[in-house]
């Protein structure tokens, strides 16, 4: 399928990607890293070229993990964040018929986030926001900053006021939350486990403490078919409409007005990125339906190569599992062109067969 959107593929400052070495080594396998290591710098060079050898017209980029929200100085975060969204403004100035930004945001301030993703959606053209889950902050950065809470309506209030979708990435657990729950047990960090869990626990918070009540035009957006949540949706409905709202009603707490369907299938869109998996998409097609899915890689953690390798090369099982070639398109791209209000770019009215 030629003009494919993918929409969650990261990359750094170069200055800093090699400082970056030891955390990527916890998600690369060792004879791989060196391409990592060359891809997660280059931003219209090899990832154009390999994008263009594979069918994908247009790539929104975003900061890689742990990004700004491993900084816990405010002040630090705040100007790293405008450093950063300036500089990927100018690696892609020349290339925007291919390239897209996301975003950087600090997030310890919510009216200052706001201001930022302002200007960067206004001034620089970035179609929305990547956010590394919560924001760490305070001594150490073991202060962890959710945006589930009251405190963030007014970032939320900008999303909606401009339209446009923020991407809730996850990023490694840390400090005293790695030493409790990963240290005797480090393999499960990042894709096999902790990245669903701690994406997971965050999206359920937005859900269950209004904040989609509160904006009923907020879109977040979620990578990995989910983060989980999906194979666990008749279980979490279960238990929040029979058994948690009814709690919550009898000790006089507010919980969220509508059910899990309701949101996902209004608010939430998520994406195959590293999950090339087409009984997994079929699984969650068939309970969202193609329209809340997007077509991602997840480059340069996963390979462009295995990516679109998996999408056009089993392109007959995924129409079949989503429902038609008018369903690939979708996913693949018009998704993301609805979603992201994409012009035209590179391949954007190709045929899809």
């Amino acid at each position: 399928m030629l003009g494919k959107v993918s929409i969650e593929e990261a990359y750094e400052i170069p200055r800093l990607a090699d400082q970056s070495r030891d955390q990527a080594a916890m998600y690369i396998a060792p004879t791989d890293l060196e391409r990592y290591m060359r891809q997660i710098k280059s931003i219209t060079g090899e990832r154009v070229k390999i994008s263009n050898e594979h069918g994908i017209g247009y790539t929104i980029v975003s900061l890689t993990v742990p990004g700004i929200q491993g900084i816990s100085d405010k002040a630090t975060a705040e100007k790293h964040a405008t450093e950063v969204n300036n500089y990927i403004a100018n690696e892609i100035k020349d290339n925007r018929d291919r390239l897209g930004a996301f975003a950087a945001l600090s997030m310890h301030d919510p009216v200052q986030a706001g201001d930022e993703l302002r200007r960067c959606v206004k001034e620089l053209g970035f179609h929305g926001a990547l956010l590394n889950d919560f924001q760490h902050a305070g001594e150490g950065g073991e202060t962890y900053l959710y945006y589930d809470q009251p405190a963030y309506d007014k970032f939320w209030e900008v999303c909606v006021e401009l339209d446009v979708p923020i991407y809730i990435h996850p990023a490694a657990p840390t400090g005293s939350f790695y030493d409790l729950q990963y240290a005797q047990r480090k393999y499960l960090v990042g894709p096999p486990l902790s990245f669903a869990n701690a994406v997971s626990l965050h999206l359920l918070g937005i859900m269950t403490n209004g904040v989609f009540d509160r904006y009923p035009n907020l879109k977040i957006i979620v990578g990995h078919l989910g983060e989980h949540i999906p194979f666990d949706f008749w279980r979490i409905n279960h238990w929040l409409e029979d058994v948690e709202k009814p709690l919550a009603a009898k000790a006089g707490d507010v919980m969220c007005k509508k059910t899990i369907y309701d949101y996902f299938n209004t608010n939430i869109w998520v994406t195959t990125s590293g999950h090339f998996s087409t009984p997994t998409l079929k699984y969650v097609a068939d309970y969202l339906g193609p329209d809340r899915i997007l077509f991602s890689v997840d480059y340069p953690y996963e390979t462009i190569e295995n990516g679109c390798g998996w999408w056009d090369g089993n392109a007959d099982e995924i129409k079949k599992a989503l429902g038609g070639t008018e369903a690939y398109a979708k996913v693949g791209r018009e998704n993301a062109k609805k979603l992201l209000k994409l012009g035209k770019f590179h391949d954007s009215e190709a045929t899809v067969e």
